[in-house]
């Protein structure tokens, strides 16, 4: 049984998981212009699977035996996972910070939509007016048509397309695969696409400041990658999950005390649509959840 202590701890390693990974971007967009993303990744991501690899079997998540059909699935969201670093980084460098989180935290309602049309999951039309309603407020930022509106902003909605295939993909794996076992498939196609990538590019010579992010941005993707691991053993999902939203919050700090970027009025508007939108699309998920399990006891 699930306990109030198990839901703030869940809650707090959530917070920490999305803290972690926020900062880890931050590292990387200050590091664009300095040195090529096929450089930065390979360098990032050849620590961060070192490292998942290695806790991978100190916990045994490589002695088991994985079904083909999972198989399957675990590198279709490999691939989906390289796709959406791609279209990530590249908006990352070329959008304010905030405005790029806040499209992510579009994925509660991308996710839910994807349920419904591809497996035919029942929505209801309380979650079907808050997907509408979430993205009208994506509309808000992007704002397609205007002046600010750009191919950047397009990468950024390819990286949400992407992200939902990923966690689409993740649902319709078996209990008989290991999440890190997952991690670590995802961590390393990341790197074999980067190093393949970086063939084809000219590194440059790391610099001190250079080092400094490059060694940030490995330890804190370390740290989300750990925390996110965690978070899925404590807690209630219905409680846990709305607090992936601090890293909007966290991310708008950033990008103004870091970046000097502050997102316009209509973006903060959107944003908070997709967030209120977005958390109560979870909320009602767990409400729905909670009911089919009153029917069946």
């Amino acid at each position: 049984m699930t306990t109030r202590s198990d839901n703030t701890r869940g809650a707090l390693l959530m917070v920490a998981s999305m803290a972690a990974f926020t900062f880890g971007d931050t590292c990387v967009k200050a590091l664009g212009g300095q040195m090529p993303l096929s450089q930065i990744l390979t360098i990032r991501g050849l620590v961060s699977t070192l490292f998942i690899g290695l806790l991978a079997w100190r916990m045994g998540a490589l002695r088991r035996d994985v079904p083909r059909r999972d198989m399957v699935l675990v590198l279709l969201r490999a691939v989906a996972e390289v796709a959406a670093a791609l279209f990530f980084f590249t908006a990352l460098f070329n959008m304010p910070f905030a405005n790029v989180s806040a499209l992510l935290q579009m994925l509660p309602l991308t996710i839910t939509l994807g349920s419904a049309l591809f497996f035919r999951e029942p929505v209801g039309w309380r979650r079907w007016l808050a997907i509408a309603v979430g993205f009208g407020g994506m509309l808000l930022i992007v704002r397609p048509g205007t002046e600010g509106y750009n191919i950047y902003s397009l990468a950024a909605l390819c990286a949400v397309a992407c992200v939902t295939v990923r966690d689409l993909v993740t649902r319709r794996m078996s209990a008989a695969v290991p999440s890190l076992y997952v991690t670590l498939v995802t961590a390393a196609a990341v790197l074999v696409f980067a190093a393949i990538w970086s063939l084809f590019q000219d590194w440059v010579p790391v610099t001190p400041r250079n080092g400094a992010l490059l060694a940030g941005a490995s330890l804190f993707i370390i740290g989300g990658y750990t925390f996110s691991v965690m978070v899925m053993r404590v807690g209630e999902v219905g409680f846990v999950a709305p607090f992936r939203y601090t890293s909007l919050v966290l991310a708008l700090l950033l990008g103004w005390l870091v970046f000097d970027e502050w997102p316009a009025l209509l973006s903060l508007v959107g944003a908070g649509i997709i967030v209120a939108t977005g958390g109560f699309t979870l909320w009602r998920e767990m409400q729905v959840r909670r009911q089919a399990k009153t029917r069946r006891t």
